[in-house]
């Protein structure tokens, strides 16, 4: 690429008088407006010199460079009492550029603010971003002299007054959080009533049409994907495509600014409240566990020319990189500071942002100290014992691709988990698999092998069949394979075991026949998940059938593929949304399905009841050679409304209630279980009429003929 030419700071100062600098304070961290002036404050553990750069609005002439004057507790730090918002800014860090000792100082580099509230411009990849040079035959140990402040981004300065009126907070209980994950960018791109100029942005989700759907489906927290600024990859860049998803996080405490139609932050805090206005909570997924810096091939934005040696985990060979991630580098929270850095940002998106709760990428690796996992690390005491964060929601994806990645159930009590296991074992049983059935069971009951004990809650268990990484709904029962060509991998990324089936066509298809089976099991997919103790989560558009043309990693598709169609939605596509709508309601009426117990299963002689009872086909208990038998595809799921609801020993009121499973390709006569005082059962769901809006009721002595692979939900009555 060719370099731009370099900015003469000399040149730009010689007619402007220079800011005044004063000691200023260490605290808080980063660039903050306090009405009379601006506070500057940098940590940086082996830096020998912070200069401040300031910039003209549009960032592309440096104005001023500024030594910071003081350095207290390891804070480099300065006050501009001539500065205002709207002030453009970066540092230069002077220091030892001694990578085999862990330190990649390098003045000549521009970097970003980690503490940066608002980011204004984009990455242009060049050269002279590194700091090393390019090609040269000492590599990475080589000191690159170019000057990379036209290339990168800058922070601004910004003014945090916001008028948030009557806004309240929702505070939705855990066990009646639904959650909804959606992009902002993709779900708005192709709304047609969103205007152009808005689509794709924090204002185009807030538009009434956007969030009256949103709210009128019965969803009670939307959970974004990634919304800190983050980066497009180089490789992606070469290529002509975007990092879509935003896995690749620069700045913790600035929204990424393609996402914003303005030029103020404050239209985040304005989507936020109009949510909360219609009682929806907001929830960041956040990537804390790495950045978009990579190794140490990889360019000097901010973090590693700050201070490399604190800000990442580094490998005996300190010129190395430890990669839990798979994507180049580990933050490392072990250290103090940068733990500080994380737990401030949570606050400020919870405070300052008021958002509801937090899903953390990769969350093993926030867990891990140097000798290995540890729920009682540092981070998850840090979120435990804080009166903001100990408040908020907070969701693990509990895995990453380091030494002891998988630590599913193994979270801190008051933390809720993804749940893969739920989504394998579903997908596995609907898919017609042998052997499935007992631990279908576990998973229907909030998968207490996992998640009871210490006093952990049903909700702990974030059930889900899809999300943003791997197929969507549609795409789960219309392909056997994965088809990521577009993606430029020849096909070679996205996970391979998919636990999917095309029902006898690969893709779409007009065959009458495999589309009525294909959106049955897609109901049947999203019943188990609605039906089920715990927490469900859905994805954006699998509730009309949204399709991503079998890509299942779309991380990098910006376009038709990954953005909603809204105006393709076909009829099975309104009957979908319908049906799902449906079941939300019936989740959100019926108590038995949002309690704060686990099922255990065990007869209460005190009661005289059982809190489930697995039912056969013949309207028996379910013996334990059934449970063996790994052809066995059908099952009855009581749930009795008598079991207490507590820990105080007294019978529940509830209604009482009977899921029927049947993932056999056949019909199964299925014979209702006795209840007492039950006369009639009442069908609430039936995944195989999922339009007919008949009451069906049939005797308390009747068999019903469950279709193949289906699931329906009746409720005992009286009368």
């Amino acid at each position: 690429m060719n370099q731009m030419p370099r900015i003469s700071v000399a040149q730009s100062v010689a007619s402007r008088a220079r800011h005044r600098v004063l000691e200023g304070r260490p605290f808080p961290l980063g660039a903050n407006w306090d009405g009379l002036g601006v506070n500057f404050a940098l940590f940086s553990a082996n830096a020998t010199k912070v200069e401040l750069c300031l910039f003209d609005n549009d960032g592309l002439r440096e104005l001023e460079r500024i030594e910071l004057p003081e350095y207290t507790d390891e804070v480099w730090h300065g006050y501009l009492p001539d500065a205002r918002p709207g002030q453009v800014y970066g540092y230069r860090v002077h220091g030892p550029y001694a990578p085999a000792e862990g330190h990649r100082f390098n003045p000549n580099k521009l970097l970003l603010d980690p503490y940066a509230k608002q980011i204004v411009g984009g990455l242009k990849w060049d050269p002279a971003l590194f700091g090393y040079t390019l090609g040269h035959a000492d590599g990475d140990l080589s000191f690159d002299e170019r000057d990379s402040a036209a290339f990168v981004p800058k922070c601004r300065v910004i003014d945090p007054a916001f008028t948030w009126g009557d806004e309240r907070r929702p505070h939705i209980p855990w066990e009646r959080t639904i959650f909804y994950e959606a992009h902002v960018r993709g779900y708005t791109m192709k709304h047609p009533a969103v205007p152009e100029v808005l689509r794709g942005s924090f204002a185009g989700m807030m538009h009434h049409e956007v969030i009256d759907y949103i709210r009128n489906l019965g969803i009670t927290a939307l959970e974004l994907l990634p919304i800190h600024a983050f980066v497009d990859d180089s490789y992606l860049v070469e290529k002509g495509m975007h990092n879509y998803w935003g896995y690749n996080t620069i700045g913790f405490f600035a929204p990424q600014a393609r996402y914003l139609s303005g030029p103020f932050v404050n239209e985040f805090k304005e989507m936020v409240a109009q949510f909360h206005r219609v009682g929806i909570e907001i929830i960041l997924d956040v990537v804390y566990n790495h950045t978009a810096e990579g190794n140490e091939l990889g360019p000097t934005l901010s973090f590693k020319g700050i201070d490399n040696a604190s800000y990442y985990r580094l490998a005996p060979d300190r010129r190395y990189y430890i990669n839990d991630t798979g994507t180049g580098n580990t933050v490392n929270l072990s250290h103090q500071r940068v733990l500080q850095m994380v737990a401030d940002s949570l606050r400020y998106w919870a405070q300052e942002m008021r958002v509801d709760g937090f899903r953390f990428d990769l969350a093993t690796i926030l867990a891990r100290e140097p000798y290995g996992f540890d729920e009682g690390g540092g981070f998850l005491d840090a979120c435990r014992q804080d009166p903001v964060l100990s408040q908020v929601k907070l969701i693990a994806e509990p895995w990453d691709c380091g030494p002891g990645g998988y630590q599913v159930g193994r979270f801190s009590p008051g933390w809720a988990e993804w749940n893969d296991r739920f989504r394998d074992t579903t997908r596995a049983f609907w898919k017609g698999d042998e052997g499935k059935l007992a631990e279908l069971a576990t998973r229907l009951s909030a998968s207490p092998d996992l998640f009871n004990k210490r006093g952990r809650k049903p909700w702990s268990s974030v059930n889900f069949v899809t999300a943003h990484d791997g197929f969507t709904l549609n795409d789960l029962v219309s392909y056997d394979h994965k088809h990521n060509e577009a993606n430029g991998e020849d096909n070679r990324d996205g996970h391979s075991h998919n636990l999917s089936w095309n029902h006898g066509v690969e893709g779409p298809t007009d065959d009458p026949q495999i589309r009525d089976l294909r959106f049955r099991q897609m109901r049947n997919l999203l019943a188990t998940v609605l039906l089920s103790r715990g927490t469900p989560m859905i994805l954006a558009g699998d509730e009309f059938a949204r399709t991503q043309q079998g890509n299942n990693n779309a991380y990098a598709q910006d376009n038709e593929i990954s953005w909603l169609d809204w105006e393709g939605i076909d009829e099975d596509g309104r009957g979908l949304i319908e049906f799902t709508r449906r079941l939300i309601e019936t989740r959100q009426r019926q108590p038995l399905f949002h309690r704060g117990r686990f099922l255990t299963g065990a007869f209460n002689e005190e009661l005289g009841v059982k809190d489930v009872t697995w039912i056969d086909p013949s309207g028996a208990e379910m013996a334990c050679e059934q449970w063996n038998d790994g052809n066995a595809r059908c099952v009855g799921m009581l749930l009795d409304g008598r079991a207490q609801v507590t820990g105080i020993r007294r019978k529940g009121s509830d209604n009482t209630l009977f899921l029927m499973f049947n993932a056999h390709h056949d019909t199964v006569p299925f014979k209702f279980p006795a209840v007492p005082q039950c006369r009639t059962w009442e069908c609430l769901i039936d995944t195989n009429k999922p339009g007919d809006s008949r009451i069906s009721r049939l005797k308390k002595d009747a068999h019903y003929d469950m279709v193949g692979r289906s699931l329906s939900l009746w409720e005992a009555r009286q009368a």
